[in-house]
């Protein structure tokens, strides 16, 4: 049997969208990081196994300029400049493409994580088997992560997790159930469809359900909709065990998913004629999973957390997604004259602390996804993807500032005045938390050729609430800050217009306002100039931007330093959110 032995500094177990950020963020800043994942394609939910879209703050663009932004923003961007047929095939490809060629993270992919080492209440490693290649994977750190979703370091480790639904007296939460249970949200298998030019009859395995009546199917006749790529709520397992359950539970769920298909095309009096000529392309054999082990840490994130905003003084990611918390029975929730959701009511946007992001009983250990430490009612909330990518940044940006001390995660709370700057250096969102400028910044003068140029150095980058909170300029414009004296400036940074009030997050649901390339109002040309021997020259130029956040090294003396619109990708107006100089 072949066996390799990998020294890390960190490791993440679980290549989702939130592990895959977890695992970028804490390379990029200088950790040597392992990435072990147990399919074939990163993302998890929203790989091409399962296409389920991204949700998160903006609500699917119902609440402008509330997307998370980051790692998650610069993956989204660059799946635009290279799949306007929204193909999750190619998606897979951005995904695979940013971790596999970036430097000090080690991809192990399909790799099943099946046990851990401990060391007194630290993990040494932990070993995974490659199916591909029949080879046990060993990795040892000093830091890990668990982002698997399932949570499966907790039974490996002795990690104190939970799973079902606390009582309502426990925390006090009005939409918990009386009396505590094991029950949770179920998991979904979906469908695609495609038109074709000519009729397109189906006929249903013999094993598929049958649904002769609308009654039958949750939220009546709404399935004479979006037909294109199924229905969250052909869900099952929160009845269930909704990890050990999971196989039985697939067979369950493709027969109605089949049985839904054969209701549309050939008994729902709504949907037949519209479905003609419409045909099954696709068909979901892994579930999407909602539900299942949540660690515990420091601090359990609770329904009236959200309720009053989160505004903790340790807040580390952000949410703004309803608790969207589904009945446990799902599909069968129709038979109970229930509905399969409750959208109950949030703030906008609410804070998640750090204490939520590490173990409280295993020292080296963190969380990021819907695994993390929160009730049932809270997570219904941050279980959606884009909640899941801010808080995987947090954790990799913490992981690696706990490698560089030589501390275990729960140290870095007496940091976090740091670990909050480094998260908005990085074009992180933080509710109520303005970015520190630099120095070189704050001295010197800032000039524009139109309009007042100092929202670019206000610490906010992005609107909030009716104010911008930026420099709105056309192609010709520029901005400049000049300095007493010639200064060294190490780099600029720029925050770019990517359109936060559209919807870039890919979807077989959504149609017309769905974006399906670079949006018109970004920067596609700019140069930045150095003021040398009182001359304006260009140092740096961009021909085909993709990018909202852009670092440029400079690394010389200048008297100032200013940047160019030269052209967008379509739009007159781009606006600028931040420019600063260090």
């Amino acid at each position: 049997m072949n066996a390799i032995q990998h020294e890390a500094d960190f490791c993440v177990v679980g290549g989702g969208m939130g592990g895959l950020c977890a695992a970028l963020s804490a390379a990029r800043h200088g950790v040597k990081t392992v990435l072990m994942h147990d399919r074939p394609v990163l993302g998890g939910n929203a790989s091409s196994e399962c296409r389920v879209h991204i949700c998160g703050a903006d609500r699917h663009g119902s609440k402008p300029h509330f997307r998370e932004t980051g790692i998650l923003e610069e993956l989204r961007l660059e799946n635009l400049a290279r799949n306007p047929n929204k193909n999750f095939s190619v998606w897979d490809t951005v995904l695979y493409e940013a971790a596999r060629f970036q430097p000090n993270l080690t991809l192990l992919l399909n790799c099943s994580c099946l046990e851990a080492e401990m060391g007194g209440a630290d993990i040494r490693s932990v070993t995974g088997w490659q199916l591909t290649t029949q080879t046990r994977h060993t990795v040892a750190a000093k830091i890990f992560a668990d982002c698997s979703g399932d949570g499966i370091l907790a039974p490996l480790t002795g990690a104190d997790f939970r799973m079902g639904r606390e009582a309502r007296s426990e925390y006090g939460e009005s939409i918990a159930p009386e009396v505590a249970d094991n029950r949770t949200m179920g998991m979904t298998c979906l469908f695609q469809s495609r038109e074709y030019p000519t009729p397109q009859p189906y006929e249903p395995p013999r094993w598929a359900r049958r649904f002769d009546s609308c009654d039958e199917i949750p939220y009546g006749a709404a399935h004479s909709r979006w037909w294109e790529m199924g229905y969250w709520y052909v869900e099952l397992g929160g009845e269930d065990h909704s990890i050990h359950d999971t196989e039985r539970l697939r067979d369950e769920l493709l027969a109605i998913a089949l049985g839904v298909w054969d209701h549309i095309k050939n008994r729902c009096p709504q949907a037949r004629e519209k479905t003609a000529n419409w045909a099954l392309e696709w068909l979901q054999f892994l579930p999407a999973k909602r539900e299942s082990r949540r660690f515990m840490g420091d601090h359990v994130l609770t329904q009236g957390d959200i309720e009053s905003e989160g505004r903790f003084a340790d807040i580390a990611a952000y949410g703004g997604w309803s608790m969207d918390d589904h009945h446990p029975a799902g599909f069968r929730a129709v038979q109970l004259g229930k509905p399969a959701t409750i959208f109950h009511p949030t703030p906008p946007i609410y804070g998640i602390p750090y204490r939520c992001l590490y173990s409280r009983n295993i020292g080296n250990l963190m969380f990021a996804g819907r695994n993390a430490s929160c009730t049932h009612a809270a997570m219904s909330a941050t279980r959606v993807m884009g909640t899941c990518c801010s808080m995987g940044q947090a954790v990799g940006t913490a992981a690696a500032m706990s490698v560089a001390r030589g501390c275990n995660p729960r140290d870095i709370g007496g940091h976090m005045d740091e670990l909050q700057q480094k998260l908005l250096a990085d074009d992180c969102y933080l509710p109520w938390t303005l970015q520190r400028m630099p120095e070189l910044t704050h001295c010197a003068r800032l000039t524009a050729s139109r309009g007042d140029p100092e929202p670019v150095r206000d610490g906010i980058g992005r609107q909030v609430g009716d104010n911008p909170h930026c420099w709105i300029s056309r192609p010709g414009d520029w901005i400049a800050y000049e300095f007493d004296s010639s200064q060294f400036v190490n780099r600029a940074t720029l925050v770019l217009d990517s359109a936060m009030d559209r919807i870039i997050a890919m979807s077989s649901h959504q149609k017309d306002n769905q974006l399906t390339r670079l949006p018109d109002s970004m920067p596609k040309r700019f140069r930045i100039e150095g003021l040398i021997g009182g001359k304006w020259q260009t140092i740096r130029a961009f021909d085909a931007n993709r990018q909202r956040l852009v670092r440029l090294p400079i690394s010389r003396e200048v008297s100032g330093l200013r940047y160019v619109l030269e052209e967008t990708w379509g739009e007159a107006d781009s606006r600028l959110y931040a420019f600063y100089v260090e």
